[in-house]
């Protein structure tokens, strides 16, 4: 008798919840669907792993969770429905267009974007660079299906949507909610495939939030958002920038190779300090020495930093230092530094600026 008092209170707070959010008394956030995990389905209850991405559409997935409406009026919008190991430059220049759009609505408080893992990253990195708003911009995903025993979805979207209606979340950037924790969608990372802690930041978290309430300890330094030299609404295409891997053995070919298919710049995920070996060096002298753009990221895990003029000179060969960004992150801040110039020493100062 309990439990079925105890639920049926708890229905008749969302009921009440909805009924304020009609008034307007709770902040409008649009949640804007792209697939991932956290729209994915699997064949049992223990399939935490192996599952389909991308089956739920954006209007199931938040009817699966009715306590959305007690902190804000949300309603979804179908994007995209992929698995986010897809994700192409195309599709990040149509949806940095839907979230730049709906930000621009005087009644849209917030946007949180829902996506696959795989590439969360570099899609909050890319918005977090793109989108001239001081209106909180949250991207969210899960590790774990929502048919799965102890799936994450369903609260770290609760949690996202609060973040997204949060006022103390304005002017912060773009910011990633997973596992409880508020991270800056400029320096979080992917670190681990099957763990729902698996977003993690060399510098930490910004917050935390706990049952819908958020708790801030630091903020970004970084240019973002609205103080960005860069903006969706200047952009029509991208340009090629591809990753080649570091390792023992490594050679030159992979790089010669993106060089001959178009790449406008490349980028070396080296070991260490954004090693270069030996036997790569030449190569890249002579991709730079034909117009390619040579930027050194590192390959460690949770947290390269490239020092310029370190293991290379940086300053003779026209190379430049990734910085604290990885290899992925380092992509996406180089194909939009080459829309605005070619100059290493301007695209060095983005940077250390961004």
């Amino acid at each position: 008798m309990f439990k079925s008092f105890a639920r049926a209170c708890a229905v008749g707070l969302i009921a009440l919840a909805s009924l304020a959010a009609q008034a307007g008394e709770l902040p409008q956030v649009v949640i804007v669907a792209t697939g991932g995990t956290i729209a994915g389905a699997g064949a049992s209850a223990v399939n935490s792993a192996s599952y389909q991405a991308a089956k739920v559409p954006v209007d199931k997935l938040l009817a699966s969770v009715p306590e959305l409406n007690t902190v804000a009026r949300v309603r979804g919008e179908q994007a995209f429905q992929i698995a986010s190991e897809s994700f192409t430059n195309e599709h990040l220049l149509t949806l940095g267009r839907k979230v730049a759009e709906l930000v621009a609505k005087p009644d849209v408080d917030g946007v949180v974007v829902t996506h696959g893992t795989d590439t969360l990253e570099e899609t909050a990195f890319f918005l977090n660079l793109t989108i001239h708003t001081d209106k909180p911009i949250v991207v969210v995903g899960s590790m774990r299906p929502g048919t799965a025993l102890s799936a994450d979805g369903a609260l770290n979207l609760y949690d996202a949507v609060a973040v997204a209606g949060e006022p103390t979340a304005r002017a912060k950037g773009v910011l990633v909610v997973m596992d409880d924790c508020i991270w800056s969608g400029r320096d979080v990372a992917k670190t681990i495939n099957i763990r729902t802690d698996a977003f993690q930041s060399p510098w930490g978290p910004l917050g935390m939030i706990v049952e819908g309430k958020s708790y801030w300890f630091r903020a970004p330094v970084k240019r973002h958002t609205s103080n960005s030299e860069f903006d969706i609404a200047n952009l029509t295409t991208l340009p090629r920038v591809d990753v080649g891997y570091g390792s023992g053995n490594a050679n030159g070919d992979a790089f010669k190779a993106f060089a001959a298919a178009g790449a406008k710049a490349v980028i070396n995920a080296g070991t260490g300090n954004g090693s270069v070996s030996k036997e790569v060096v030449p190569t890249l002298q002579e991709l730079t020495a034909r117009g390619v753009t040579v930027v050194r990221s590192s390959r460690v895990t949770g947290g390269g930093f490239v020092i310029r003029n370190a293991e290379q000179p940086d300053d003779k060969y026209g190379w430049v230092a990734a910085h604290d960004l990885n290899p992925q992150k380092a992509r996406i801040l180089t194909m939009l530094g080459l829309t605005v110039t070619n100059d290493p020493a301007q695209l060095q100062r983005m940077f250390w600026e961004y």
